[in-house]
């Protein structure tokens, strides 16, 4: 298997706040949690990955240190009976609203802001994106626990962002599912993703083994039209192919009724439009980009040794991007316990 690429610290690239892809691995995950950690990763394996940088967990701890000032959040998140629903939201509602009124700290924002300004010196837009310390362990999945934003535009909005996400480590879902794993919440911090937005003609996910049967010769593809917002979250039931992970065969074509899309908003954020009726049935991928999708789908599987669950977007011209590459946890849960 091999090694995951380690940290590459660049003179006066790298402070404490912020850390950019280029320069971090999955070595790095205390630093720049899962999400962070995987991007630099398939960042210096040689795969197309949207631009950008990790607000770190330095800065995070930064922010809960003032907090733990005044009262204790760990203590009290330590303290909680995961099977106490009532408990759990008021705590959340708690801790959350804290979290929205703290100041970020001056040298923290004026880092981020930074980096935002030299990521998308043109104003491009750009995903919001947690990333949790404790987010794609091998042996536990906390996808979709914690806060995503799309389509934000500016820096301040941005830093707004990654305040909410900071506060998503509080939701009754993710300290409950921590309590139940038994995750010591000293060792539980947020950073936060913040990479230029991929203007999707469609998007979805990629599994280098059959999610349905635990296949590892065959690579699974969903997708649908606009952003991949749309198939993660379920609003959309997504077109579902099944290829032959060497003989690129395609042994299994579902294509749905595709009946809207998620797209940019006007003044940022997303929408959800309805799709022509031309393109309601139509696949949202040809052949060919199945088959890149395939070869890259290899390709990071070859990097890691062990299947993924890949998050993937094709843009206007064509060209696949990755957005997140991370261990599948099914079956290699069932592989150990059998």
């Amino acid at each position: 298997m091999p090694t995951p690429a380690p940290s590459r610290k660049r003179e006066g690239r790298l402070s404490d706040a912020v850390a950019w892809f280029a320069d971090v691995g999955i070595a790095d995950r205390p630093t720049v949690g899962g999400k962070g950690g995987s991007l630099g990763e398939l960042t210096s394996a040689g795969i197309a990955v949207p631009p950008g940088f990790v607000v770190t967990t330095s800065a995070f701890e930064s922010f809960l240190q003032a907090l733990e000032a005044r009262d204790s959040i760990r203590d009290k998140v330590e303290a909680l009976d995961p099977s106490d629903l009532g408990a759990a939201t008021k705590l959340s509602e708690q801790l959350r609203a804290r979290v929205m009124e703290e100041p970020i700290p001056a040298e923290v924002e004026q880092a981020i802001m930074a980096a935002m300004r030299e990521l998308c010196p043109n104003g491009e837009p750009v995903a919001v994106r947690s990333s949790a310390t404790t987010e794609d362990a091998e042996d536990a999945s906390f996808a979709g626990l914690q806060d995503t934003f799309l389509w934000v535009l500016t820096p301040q909005d941005m830093a707004q962002k990654v305040r909410e996400c900071w506060g998503s480590l509080y939701s009754v879902e993710s300290m409950t599912y921590r309590r139940k794993q038994g995750f010591p919440e000293a060792q539980v911090a947020m950073a936060v993703v913040v990479q230029q937005m991929v203007d999707a003609k469609c998007a979805g996910v990629m599994f280098t083994r059959s999610p349905t049967t635990g296949d590892k010769s065959v690579i699974t593809v969903e997708g649908a039209w606009g952003l991949g917002s749309s198939v993660v979250s379920g609003e959309v039931t997504p077109d579902k192919w099944v290829i032959g992970k060497i003989t690129g065969e395609i042994s299994q074509r579902d294509i749905s009724d595709k009946h809207a899309r998620q797209v940019p908003a006007d003044g940022g954020g997303i929408i959800e439009v309805e799709n022509e009726a031309d393109i309601r049935s139509a696949p949202c991928l040809t052949d060919a980009e199945l088959g890149a999708l395939r070869e890259v789908g290899r390709k990071i599987e070859r990097h890691y040794g062990k299947p993924q669950d890949i998050e993937w977007a094709l843009d206007q011209q064509g060209n696949v991007l990755l957005l997140q590459s991370r261990p599948e946890t099914v079956w290699a849960m069932r592989d150990a316990e059998a």
